[in-house]
């Protein structure tokens, strides 16, 4: 029988959203059997039990395997504040218990794809060696993910801790973004989490055969555009990149060109015309504001 591996984070938004890629997967193709493989985060990451218990009584085609508990030395829970470096640590420790659940599942089905949290990118080794195709899913927007295929760029450009330069970041199909308003974990280069999250930035385009962005093309045409034309990587390579919402997008796209929309187009310039109104000398906002300060005096 045929299927398809998902391996998500253990954070409960990353498994919803692997179990929603996974429903949406068997929409298309109901006769696949999915495998969800999870793991324990090595810090307090909230309970996905009852989430699972429930996925897994109404939709019996997807199987979720729990790999063992992997406790990490207390020397590297110290070694960064970060939780991510702490994801990142277990996924590569886990890489030899991910190849034994592939091996068990091949047993009895035809293993057709490997479809990694981006997080996961580790684990592409894995499938490597047992020839399975191996993709990445990206959980945030295109956006988002042209920032980290070019992070390397902007570390071979940048010297410093991103914290302690008022640099703005021209990262391409992104609006100017200040280095200082970087995620958290990439604010200081000689931190464990931004070693990794560049390394995986490396790799992403290097080791999976495509990138499943949770995103649709009508909404960030910018990033997606600049990631197919290979701006955001090194080599100028063009990762393949698959957008998971043309559903969504063929709605808006209905609803922007039908009369609803333009009745909300309208409805829109309206109120943004009140709101310019309301701000102007004489307006309703700025005389209950002079109001409110004479009350108060």
């Amino acid at each position: 029988m045929e299927s398809i591996v998902l391996y998500p984070s253990p954070a409960i938004g990353h498994v919803i959203s692997m179990v929603e890629l996974a429903k949406l997967t068997l929409n298309h193709k109901p006769s696949l059997s999915i495998h969800i493989i999870i793991f324990d985060a090595p810090f307090n990451a909230g309970s996905t039990a009852h989430y699972i218990n429930k996925v897994s009584a109404t939709i019996p085609s997807i199987i979720f395997h729990q790999l063992p508990t992997i406790t990490l030395p207390p020397l590297i829970i110290s070694s960064s504040p970060h939780h991510e470096t702490l994801i990142f640590e277990v996924l590569h420790l886990n890489n030899p218990n991910l190849h034994q659940a592939l091996i068990s599942i091949s047993t009895n089905y035809t293993i057709s794809a490997f479809i990694a949290d981006f997080f996961s990118a580790c684990a592409l080794s894995v499938t490597h060696k047992l020839n399975i195709p191996a993709y990445l899913f990206f959980t945030s927007g295109a956006s988002v993910l042209s920032t980290f295929l070019y992070l390397p760029m902007i570390h071979k450009n940048i010297t410093k801790n991103f914290k302690d330069v008022d640099t703005i970041l021209q990262i391409p199909g992104v609006p100017p973004v200040p280095a200082k308003d970087m995620p958290k974990p990439l604010l200081k280069r000689d931190d464990k989490a931004y070693q990794f999250f560049l390394d995986c930035s490396i790799n992403w385009s290097r080791s999976a055969a495509g990138i499943i962005v949770n995103t649709f093309e009508y909404l960030e045409q910018r990033a997606l555009k600049a990631i197919s034309g290979g701006l955001c990587v090194l080599d100028g390579s063009t990762p393949s990149v698959y957008c998971i919402g043309p559903e969504v997008e063929k709605r808006v796209r209905e609803l922007m060109e039908s009369e609803e929309g333009n009745s909300v187009r309208k409805q829109t310039i309206v109120m943004k015309n009140n709101a310019k109104a309301a701000l102007s000398e004489g307006g309703s906002s700025i005389v209950a504001l002079s109001s409110l300060v004479k009350t108060r005096k």
